[in-house]
């Protein structure tokens, strides 16, 4: 868990590095292996033509914390494997991706495969705290003059009716993610006594601030990468849903208003949004704080930047002793495009190994470690490729996160499939 690295320190970590080598003895005999920063591990597996551009398969071991006050059925650590079921914090994310990697590649080794141009393996140790080591590993790359031409990272999954109205299993690939931004917002005020309360106290300007940043803050508008996708499901259905599924393709505009007004998911994929995460301030009960925080979470709209995103959080909130100060950020992703080699060769791998899921591409709403190649690759996808029910998604980074056994061989096959059609 890198987030309790101070609390455990790095040991952990150093005995999972030591466990694949254990697991995958062809990967560390014939990949040679650098390791960029504490935390980072690069495979590089010689391709047959050493000028093309390679390959990059991403994923990360490190884990988030559990809570141990939540009922899970087995013991989060434990790794159980019940039922054709495996039980496990990192079963999904994203210790189960990084498996059906190296699975794949191990067995390619073992049947004398060669890839026909080199394929990285770029493994984090602390995805979960911002990504150090894979920003590192992207660095080094771009340092010696190495431009991807494909990168493939964490992000959708295989799911069923992704939308209420689109029905049939869905290939998910990430074509872009939203921008990053954490904010911290202060504010000061006179202490004392709280039986005589000022008009406004340091706590109450922070409250006002907060509610002053509502879910219609930021305006909605649909990406290119929504429209593909609408348009992909129009195709599979038929009467009013086809219709409807339809016009939402061709009227950008209308599906950014009846995304938005949908709240949740659909809202999220329109437009930025802020969430308050944490609050500080106070020593007592009856003692008004002379100082008041909180922490916004802040995923940034493609096309949209995190210095028009400051800028109008500080108009909403329309308050100069509310101090606003960026303690981290990202930017979002450009779209890597799908009429491409690279979507058509993910497609080609879903259609191996889902071969009932149509891929869809979609935007993605949380951060990846891929986020640190888009700007020097200009094809970067985020797709995991293991069937997950809402159930499971539920389930990272909350209780009895699970992945099917079934699941995980077909995300082998994906990955094997992805690495034979390669050109």
């Amino acid at each position: 868990m890198s987030a309790e690295l101070d609390a455990r320190g790095p040991q952990p970590f150093e005995d999972f590095v030591v466990l694949l080598a254990e697991l995958y003895p062809l990967v560390h005999e014939h990949l040679s292996l650098e390791r960029v920063t504490e935390f980072g591990l690069l495979f590089r597996w010689a391709g047959a033509a050493a000028s093309a551009q390679p390959v990059v398969l991403m994923a990360h071991y490190d884990v988030v914390p559990v809570d141990e006050s939540d009922a899970w059925t087995y013991p989060p650590f434990e790794g159980r494997v019940e039922d054709g079921w495996v039980y496990g914090r990192g079963a999904l994310d994203d210790k189960g991706p990084l498996a059906i990697v190296l699975e794949a590649v191990e067995n390619l080794l073992a049947a004398g495969f060669t890839p026909p141009r080199d394929v990285y393996l770029s493994f984090g140790g602390n995805e979960e705290t911002y990504g150090a080591a894979a920003e590192q590993i992207a660095t080094t790359l771009q340092g010696r003059g190495i431009v991807p031409w494909l990168v493939l990272d964490e992000g959708g999954a295989v799911v069923d009716a992704p939308l209420p109205f689109a029905l049939g299993d869905a290939a998910m690939v990430g074509v872009g993610e939203k921008g990053v931004l954490t904010l911290r917002l202060t504010a000061r005020g006179d202490g004392g006594h709280a039986s005589a309360p000022p008009k406004i106290t340091a706590v109450g300007r922070i409250a006002r601030a907060i509610d002053r940043l509502d879910p219609w803050t930021f305006p909605a508008h649909s990406p290119k990468a929504i429209t593909r996708m609408l348009a992909q499901f129009a195709d599979r259905a038929s009467g009013a849903p086809q219709l409807l599924l339809r016009t939402l393709a061709t009227f950008p505009w209308l599906t950014a208003r009846a995304f938005a007004a949908m709240g949740g998911e659909p809202a999220a994929l329109v437009r930025t949004t802020v969430a308050a995460t944490m609050q500080q301030g106070g020593t007592a009960a009856n003692v008004l704080p002379s100082q008041a925080s909180a922490t916004l979470n802040l995923r940034i709209a493609l096309g949209e930047t995190v210095a028009g995103t400051v800028r109008r959080v500080k108009r909403r909130i329309a308050d100069p002793l509310v101090e606003v100060t960026v303690v981290e950020s990202s930017e979002p992703s450009p779209e890597s495009p799908t009429d491409n080699d690279q979507f058509a060769l993910i497609v080609d791998a879903v259609n191996a190994s889902y071969p009932n899921a149509s891929t869809v591409p979609y935007v993605m709403m949380a951060a990846t470690d891929s986020r640190h190649f888009h700007r020097f690759s200009p094809a970067v996808y985020r797709f995991a490729p293991l069937e997950m029910t809402n159930a499971q998604r539920a389930s990272i980074h909350g209780v009895d996160e699970r992945v099917e056994i079934a699941s995980l061989e077909r995300g082998e096959l994906f990955h094997r499939a992805l690495l034979q059609r390669l050109q």
